[in-house]
């Protein structure tokens, strides 16, 4: 089967949205299918386009067999909303021309990956040209997250905005999401129902487990082997809420025996670093390679996951699968009835959200208590054991690829009924996902587009 995969974020991208569409386009290719890609150059979390890449021109790579073409796009050094919507519609517009080539190659399927819902008309164009299928992977609603985080505020352009979504949306074959609850939010904006695919992010607990012995980070950070460390570790942005867990440090400066680990990068970083000036309970790291991931998470007596409220079931954190994975006590800050309070509410300890005081009563419950934190811990890696596989999503994907298409699956099983840990007999060898920023270029061959 022939794939384009159409999003803003891809490999080597080491959080976010990138770092699934890497594992999800690798994963395919291991699957027997040609697949193609169009994104971006890398430049989340921090805002910045990465060395070695331009903001300014189109670039093509070859990672491990796939084509991956790059468009030019604005990344505006500290976003704002109106920054954002630009930004976004940058790639749009400059994607195009990549779009138009893929049409003598005649896709049998176009994978839009929002964010950007700007890339829709695109998308939904090429597939319409080609007599491909199309179809939408939610993973962030950054309609609702502008305006209900505040990003935007006008009530027209809100009117207008969800009045294109809705049309836009009702447009593709399928419709699939992260979380039960953001599938259901695809329904609620007139989505045929039969249309929808819950596919969840996932992780591999082979890369990610709990280490038999105390973590290297330790030692590099100078923090004693009593302490209790507290560790948060992803992008550090507007919808994490991050405000929260400096005001949990500092509520807990005078406590010598328990450290703060921030670990990422983001718009809000510098934010953060000076809520947390003089806070002597308190380090800093930038976002961590790939190889270092296992190591860094087991630093953590205890995960912090921020959420602002009113990003609720907006967004679903990436982070959340490697901290259950790790095998280490989580702490969420969650409303009940959300995919993140569901996710943690029988693996961790749940608090509401931006409740300063609840997380700093959380966390000194959990530094007294050895054992509770153990048994959390223990709790999380079961779940992530058994419901975050990447093969069981995977194979739920290309399953419904093939009923949509015609074309024979790699993998056989009806969507969402493939069990974790073996593949249908025949089928092509899953490939193992790197545990956080996809993949890595084996080769990379450089060539402007005309």
């Amino acid at each position: 089967m022939k794939i384009l995969i159409y999003g803003l974020n891809f490999a080597p991208e080491l959080s976010g949205a990138g770092k699934y569409t890497a594992e999800m386009a690798h994963m395919l290719t291991e699957r027997g299918h040609d697949v193609r890609v169009v994104c971006a150059p890398p430049y989340y979390p921090d805002w910045k386009v990465a060395d070695g890449y331009s903001m300014w021109r189109y670039r093509r790579d070859t990672i491990r067999g796939m084509r991956v073409w790059r468009a030019p796009l604005w990344v505006p050094p500290r976003p704002s909303g109106l920054k954002r919507m630009l930004h976004l519609a940058s790639f749009a517009l400059c994607s195009l021309p990549l779009l138009a080539r893929q049409v003598a190659w005649r896709p049998d399927a176009v994978i839009l990956i929002a964010p950007t819902m700007a890339c829709a008309p695109g998308a939904l164009a090429l597939a319409r040209v080609t007599g491909a299928k199309a179809w939408l992977h939610v993973q962030d609603y950054e309609v609702d997250a502008a305006f209900d985080l505040g990003l935007l505020k006008s009530a027209r352009a809100a009117r207008a905005a969800y009045w294109i979504e809705r049309l836009v949306l009702k447009r593709f074959d399928v419709v699939s999401s992260i979380t039960g609850q953001m599938v259901e939010r695809a329904v609620s904006k007139g989505v045929d129902p039969t249309k929808t695919e819950f596919l969840p992010n996932w992780v591999d607990t082979r890369d990610i487990f709990p280490l038999g012995r105390v973590s290297e980070y330790r030692e590099t950070l100078g923090i004693p082997a009593t302490n209790t460390v507290v560790l948060y570790s992803g992008a550090i942005g507007a919808k994490q809420g991050i405000e929260t867990l400096a005001d949990a440090a500092a509520a807990l400066a005078a406590r010598d025996d328990i450290t703060f680990v921030f670990c990422g990068n983001g718009g809000a970083r510098d934010d953060l670093v000076k809520r947390c000036e003089g806070l002597r309970n308190c380090r800093f790291l930038p976002l961590q390679p790939v190889s270092s991931l296992n190591e860094l998470l087991n630093v953590a007596d205890i995960h912090v996951l921020p959420q602002r409220s009113d990003a609720a079931d907006l967004v679903m954190p990436s982070k959340l699968t490697g901290m259950l994975a790790s095998g280490r006590a989580v702490i969420a800050m969650a409303r009940p009835g959300t995919a993140l309070h569901e996710a943690v509410a029988n693996n961790g300890m749940i608090v509401p959200p931006e409740d300063t005081n609840a997380l700093v009563e959380a966390i000194t419950t959990l530094a007294a208590d050895d054992a509770q934190r153990a048994a959390i811990g223990t709790a999380g890696r079961r779940y992530a054991e058994t419901m975050l596989s990447p093969l069981s999503t995977l194979l739920t994907l290309d399953t419904r690829l093939a009923l949509l298409t015609g074309e024979d699956a790699a993998g056989a099983g009806a969507p969402g009924t493939v069990a974790s840990g073996a593949a249908a007999p025949g089928a092509k060898p899953m490939a193992t996902p790197l545990a956080n920023g996809g993949i890595l270029p084996a080769r990379v061959e450089e060539s402007e587009v005309e």
